[in-house]
């Protein structure tokens, strides 16, 4: 059977299939510490699963709106309004399954053949395939440890063309955990003013963030506002990674309608029931549930950090968001793909190595477990670094 192109431009995730080869190993009976998975250990906040029950127990079983209910979009927009200071017509709002799906649609909306879509690296393994899917041409542009992985004005400057079309800039991020500042922000805002640049601002980690104070990218300035694309979610904050519940925020109307366009003729709307399971904690009827979940995030981090920097050969920057330590390697073995290969074979560790985010030398790990694996797992990483030959 021939296939088309565009899947022949696809690779598999790198993250999934990792998770998917550790989960077969420990159901064969091995004892797998799995760090790979970017997903919270916790349960879904209560009051998310008792307004699932109450809906269904009330008939919630019917196609809704493409985008979502009234009430699930007045919800957003309120969130959006309460959170990050963002005015959205519920019009412009679209729900999606899950945070990669409203990608997917927007790279579809956005991009053309030829289409250049810069994204700082390391990045989230689904940028730049989505980009080569859509026929476009991922720019990946290097960031530093020194800049603590985010990518400066200058360099964003230095990456534009004129077929530059848009920006994918994810913070907290993913893998590196990197936070940008208000003013580094306003730095990107300064060099993207006078393009017709989209910005695609990823804010799933929002709220899994240490010792700083969020920005999101839209809430800049006007201009800012204009050009940017807020994609967010409850996988990651609300512990809702299976529920799949993810929407996507502008202010141009003309995209809004061709995202829910091309939904219409795919998955038309999400889960009736996903939908109302997420309204309260939309409302932040479950913020205090996610205060602890952060609080407790912090908490592994900072002994994961410290136990990883006493490892001689491996050292991490300490990340102020989401639940990643991006471990650089490169002094014990460069080629990240054979470091974790071999890692999960003799030491039975699961991780995810760098060149998956397009960034070599380096691996991750999440600290979305429990302590007692997140300190028996370092220690054999300790172990297999100390024999590493």
């Amino acid at each position: 059977m021939k296939l088309s192109s565009r899947i022949g431009r696809l690779s598999e995730s790198i993250t999934i299939a990792i998770s998917s080869k550790a989960k077969e190993m420990k159901a064969a009976g091995k004892d797998v510490v799995i760090f790979s998975a970017g997903e919270p250990d916790f349960d879904t906040a209560e009051v998310a699963k008792e307004a699932v029950i109450s809906a269904m127990q009330k008939g919630c079983g019917k196609y809704t709106p493409v985008p979502g209910t009234k009430e699930t979009l007045e919800a957003i927009a309120h969130k959006l309004k309460r959170d990050n200071n963002l005015t959205y017509k519920t019009s412009q709002i679209i729900t999606n399954v899950g945070a990669k799906h409203s990608l997917f649609n927007l790279f579809e909306c956005i991009v053309d053949y030829g289409d250049e879509v810069i994204i700082p690296v390391p990045c989230w393994v689904t940028y730049p395939e989505i980009v080569k899917y859509c026929g476009g041409e991922p720019v990946l542009v290097r960031t530093s440890e020194q800049n603590r992985f985010k990518i400066t004005a200058d360099e964003l400057k230095a990456a534009i063309t004129p077929k530059t079309k848009a920006l994918a800039l994810c913070t907290p991020s993913n893998p590196a955990g990197a936070v940008y500042d208000k003013s580094e922000l306003e730095a990107i805002a300064e060099v993207l003013k006078g393009t017709d640049i989209i910005v695609i601002a990823d804010e799933i980690y929002e709220k899994v963030i240490f010792g700083k104070t969020f920005t999101a990218a839209a809430s800049i300035s006007e201009d800012m506002y204009k050009r940017t694309v807020t994609i967010n979610g409850l996988s990651k904050c609300g512990a809702m990674p299976g529920w799949r519940f993810g929407y996507a925020a502008t202010s141009d109307d003309e995209l809004a309608a061709a995202m829910r366009k091309l939904q219409s003729q795919s998955t038309s709307n999400i889960s009736s029931i996903v939908q109302a399971g997420a309204i309260p904690v939309l409302e932040g009827k479950a913020d205090d549930y996610i205060e602890q979940m952060r609080v407790e995030y912090e908490r592994r981090r900072d002994y994961a950090v410290d136990a990883i920097n006493a490892i001689e050969g491996l050292s991490v920057v300490k990340p102020d968001g989401a639940f990643y330590l991006f471990v650089n390697c490169g002094a014990v073995e460069p080629d990240s793909m054979k470091f974790c290969t071999r890692l999960l074979e003799e030491a039975l560790v699961a991780t995810v190595p760098g060149v998956g985010f397009s960034m070599d030398g380096y691996f991750r790990i999440s600290f979305a477990c429990s302590m007692d694996n997140l300190k028996e797992g370092i220690a054999r990483i300790a172990e297999f670094v100390k024999n590493y030959k």
